[in-house]
């Protein structure tokens, strides 16, 4: 949706990992190059793997793992890169190793993907998530005991837990300023989103199903990065950002990921800042209140030079009435349950 929203000069990043590169074969083994022993080392990964969003890279070579890869991968004694990773005997795991273990190229067989870059919250412990559990921990025993595997998954899932209860902290700081009316621009406020719609960028899935966030009963936000208020804009990235932080931090042993380096004491910033402008806000609006002053938001909310590029004001100028649910209806790409059902 994100890139979506945005002209294609603005989202190279996004597209280049997510339709040039994705599930292309030449992607990790090099077009022309074609070497498997290239496509065993770690580096492969890093040209989408890395950024704010999905800081694998960084978790990985920052982290315990990585550093013993990035000291030794050019000694063929611990790290034969000619040998299938099915026969690998390396002194520290690669990507692939614990990723791709034994050459097996569905990567998601061997990750905990299953909540969302551990932003969901969702029971990481249910029924549902045994057998992935038990694959997951199954590589660490490889190298560790039995025991070290589980204790580390366990830790992971206290660290997202923990700040599961920062981000609802903030989240309900925010929608609280929403529903009093004192959100600053509110969602009508602004230039239609995405979509088409004046919905309330937090309104995301599940979440709330009220018409006071905007749209209809069913219809569903989604984040966004511009244009929204600076409260919104520090949710989205308290969980999507700093969440992701520690998630990914403490999935490759790299602690000071997800605490220090805007891990966990990130959360606490924003979760500050977020309250802090919430006070801000409300005292504004007292004031407002008291001597009589209707405020109406600028202009610049709802259209300018960069809004006017916007794939919600292109939908609403050129088709009026309609949404991109109606003019795109198969699920097959844009499928993140907004659209009614026919």
């Amino acid at each position: 949706a994100w890139s979506i929203e945005r002209p294609p000069g603005d989202t190279a990043g996004c597209t280049f990992c997510h339709t040039s590169s994705e599930e292309r074969c030449s992607t990790c083994h090099q077009r022309h190059q074609f070497d498997p022993a290239v496509a065993r080392r770690s580096e492969q990964c890093k040209t989408c793997h890395w950024g704010k969003d999905h800081r694998d890279w960084e978790a990985y070579d920052i982290g315990l793992h990585g550093v013993v890869y990035q000291v030794n991968k050019n000694d063929p004694k611990n790290f034969d890169f000619s040998k299938k990773l099915a026969d690998a005997d390396y002194v520290g795991p690669t990507c692939q190793y614990c990723h791709m273990r034994g050459g097996h190229h569905n990567v998601q067989r061997f990750t905990t993907v299953y909540t969302s870059m551990g932003m969901s919250m969702a029971d990481r412990g249910a029924p549902i998530w045994n057998e992935k559990r038990d694959r997951w921990a199954s590589v660490c025993d490889d190298c560790h005991s039995p025991r070290f595997g589980r204790e580390n998954l366990q830790a992971m899932d206290e660290a997202v837990k923990d700040a599961g209860l920062k981000y609802r902290e903030t989240f309900k700081v925010a929608e609280d300023l929403l529903l009093d009316g004192v959100l600053d621009p509110m969602p009508k406020d602004l230039c239609p989103d995405w979509s088409g719609q004046h919905l309330w960028s937090l309104k995301i899935g599940a979440y709330h199903d009220g018409e006071a966030y905007g749209g209809k009963t069913g219809e569903s936000g989604e984040f966004r990065m511009s244009n929204v208020t600076d409260v919104e804009r520090l949710c989205f990235e308290s969980v999507g950002y700093f969440q992701t932080y520690i998630f990914k931090g403490m999935a490759h042993g790299s602690w000071n990921d997800a605490t220090y380096s805007d891990g966990s004491f990130g959360m606490d910033r924003w979760l500050v800042n977020v309250k802090q402008n919430a006070s801000r806000a409300r005292r504004l609006a007292a004031i407002e209140k008291k001597v009589v002053i209707n405020w109406v938001p600028e202009s610049f909310w709802k259209t300018g030079e960069w809004l006017d590029e916007l794939t919600g004001p292109y939908i609403v100028k050129n088709h009026p009435g309609k949404t991109i649910f109606d003019l795109c209806p198969d699920p097959g790409w844009l499928d993140t349950h907004h659209a009614p059902a026919e």
